[in-house]
């Protein structure tokens, strides 16, 4: 999918075409195909390389610079439709007249950027849009750390209650999404502190113009940066911590089972064994062999014992 959108002085965005491209437009692709590539490249002039980038899911961010364009790869995050978080590369390229945004699939950091928010970018701004792209993928990480936050304290209520393999799984899933976000967002630190001191280089000068009010806008997407990765150690440390603790009470749960099924199997064991002494064809003690009442003096002996056996086992809190 191809999208050419320029902003316009009144505010609005226009949407404009391949024939009608102008200067200061922003090119937005999404899962292009080889035409596509083809056509923005021979218009941009941006290498084909850079263009194609971010079609890899496993790129890992960085930055590259040629003499008429500069390719900022960043990671951004998403939420699967199994509620599974993830993290998506998303190329942004700048040359003298056109920024270009190329991601494998639409994110909802780009949803972002749109008609109704159009007030709040300039397209022709080509750096201070790109800083607000990386900022808003910073609070967008932000956001879903926080829905992780929460989830993992509903997931931790339901585990008290009942252990379900359903909800240790979904504990594994945000451990995965976590250790997503983690190396995404380390990466993304790494470029960010790469664009504070490439800023003052004389191909970054022709092609990203930083004001004042830009790099305080690039001081604020580290600094969300930083809180973001902080956020993720202190919850990959929190899930760890919660895994670990359930798992000890899954095994310290089996093992009391154990321990109860084992003092009731003596228990149980023990009438038969007495059962069995007297049930021999051997002359019975205690002229039981000749008393109506000898079945019923046996049961009280095997009952005598088992009860015996039950005070210890629970004197030993066996159950």
């Amino acid at each position: 999918m191809l999208e050419i959108y320029k902003s316009m002085e009144s505010g609005p965005l226009q949407e404009l075409s391949l024939k009608t491209l102008e200067r200061g437009a922003w090119i937005n692709i999404v899962d292009p195909t080889p035409y596509e590539l083809k056509v923005v490249s021979n218009l941009t002039e941006v290498e084909p390389d850079f263009l194609r980038s971010a079609l890899d899911d496993e790129e890992r961010s960085h930055t590259d610079v040629e003499d008429n364009s500069v390719m900022i790869l960043t990671n951004v995050p998403v939420v699967r439709e199994s509620e599974s978080y993830d993290t998506l590369p998303l190329a942004i390229i700048l040359t003298e007249d056109y920024i270009i945004t190329v991601c494998l699939e639409e994110t909802p950091v780009m949803s972002e950027f749109n008609e109704r928010t159009a007030k709040l970018f300039r397209t022709f701004k080509k750096t201070r849009f790109l800083f607000q792209i990386l900022y808003k993928s910073a609070t967008f990480y932000l956001r879903y750390l926080r829905q992780i936050s929460k989830t993992s304290d509903e997931i931790e209520d339901r585990l008290r209650h009942s252990m379900k393999n359903s909800e240790i799984l979904r504990l594994l899933e945000l451990q995965k999404g976590l250790t997503y976000f983690n190396a995404a967002l380390r990466s993304n630190g790494a470029v960010l502190e790469k664009l504070m001191r490439l800023r003052t280089t004389r191909t970054m000068q022709s092609i990203l113009k930083i004001y004042e009010e830009d790099e305080d806008l690039l001081e604020d997407v580290i600094i969300e940066n930083k809180q973001a990765r902080e956020m993720v150690e202190m919850y990959s440390k929190i899930l760890a911590r919660l895994a670990d603790t359930f798992s000890s009470i899954i095994s310290n749960n089996q093992n009391m089972v154990m321990k109860f099924l084992a003092a009731m199997t003596i228990i149980i064991a023990i009438p038969t064994v007495v059962s069995s002494f007297f049930g021999m064809n051997v002359p019975m003690p205690f002229g039981m062999g000749d008393n109506a009442n000898g079945f019923s003096y046996i049961m009280l002996i095997a009952g005598l014992f088992s009860c015996t056996a039950a005070y210890f086992f629970w004197s030993r809190h066996m159950f």
